[in-house]
């Protein structure tokens, strides 16, 4: 009984509310809702997917500053800090991409001023003497950078590799050997000059190094990848493949 009487209750209460709406809403507006409720539903819809869909765009790419742009906002940079070697890197670059040798020369200059062992650096200033047919002088500060870095495995490997990015081939190898013969049994350095070969399209002796490479460190996935493209099966600590027997002298630089 006492369940009943709530129940009535809540339905008189109920309806007292409804009532009260009713009431406070004239009734051509009432039509009009009732009319725009499916209209405003689906309109509700269209805009979450539109939402959605903008979201799940790709980004737009950023456009990559003009020249003369990126020139003027690494002159600003240095006014703000001149011993700043990256930004002196960049404009030199830049300057020697446009035949300006002497503002290039100068730049690359102060670049290694701030930073003596910058080898990309020193590889690009023995290239803009070459482009500024100046081989004479390229020959000298090539000579003389290699000399620098004559104690020094790591030095020597990445004067090397700065060199070979620079595609100063003769200077690349030279640097390479003395890298080698500082550390022979590096796994970087015989990875890199086998790399060196790889990119020169000898694939024997690429093969040589990349395999001794391997030897002295099997936890090397990207050395294992070449040999793999090589036709060396090859074994990763924790993989099935091995790599093949062969007799391989250390090969001679």
């Amino acid at each position: 009984m006492t369940a009943k009487v709530d129940n009535q209750r809540m339905e008189d209460k109920r309806q007292r509310i409804e009532d009260r709406r009713q009431k406070s809403v004239p009734r051509h507006l009432s039509s009009v809702f009732s009319l725009l409720s499916p209209v405003m539903l689906v309109c509700s819809s269209i805009l979450i997917v539109g939402c959605n869909g903008r979201q799940s765009e790709p980004p737009t790419q950023q456009v990559s500053m003009p020249p003369e742009a990126r020139k003027a906002e690494l002159l600003n940079q240095l006014e703000r800090k001149f011993e700043n070697p990256a930004a002196h890197f960049q404009l030199a670059q830049m300057y020697h991409e446009e035949g300006l040798w002497t503002k290039a020369e100068y730049h690359y200059n102060v670049t290694l001023g701030f930073d003596p062992a910058a080898a990309e650096a020193k590889a690009a200033m023995v290239k803009l003497f070459l482009d500024s047919d100046d081989k004479a002088k390229s020959k000298t500060y090539a000579e003389i950078y290699m000399t620098q870095a004559a104690n020094s495995a790591i030095q020597s490997l990445r004067l090397a590799m700065a060199f070979h990015k620079e595609q100063l081939d003769e200077y690349a190898l030279d640097s390479y050997q003395q890298a080698f013969s500082l550390a022979p049994d590096s796994a970087r350095v015989n990875k890199e000059i086998g790399l060196y070969y790889l990119d020169k399209d000898d694939k024997v002796l690429a093969k040589e190094y990349l395999i001794r490479s391997f030897k002295l460190d099997p936890k090397q996935p990207d050395v294992a990848g070449e040999l793999g493209r090589l036709g060396v099966e090859v074994k990763i600590p924790g993989y099935e493949e091995k790599v093949t027997e062969q007799t391989i002298e250390t090969p001679e630089m």
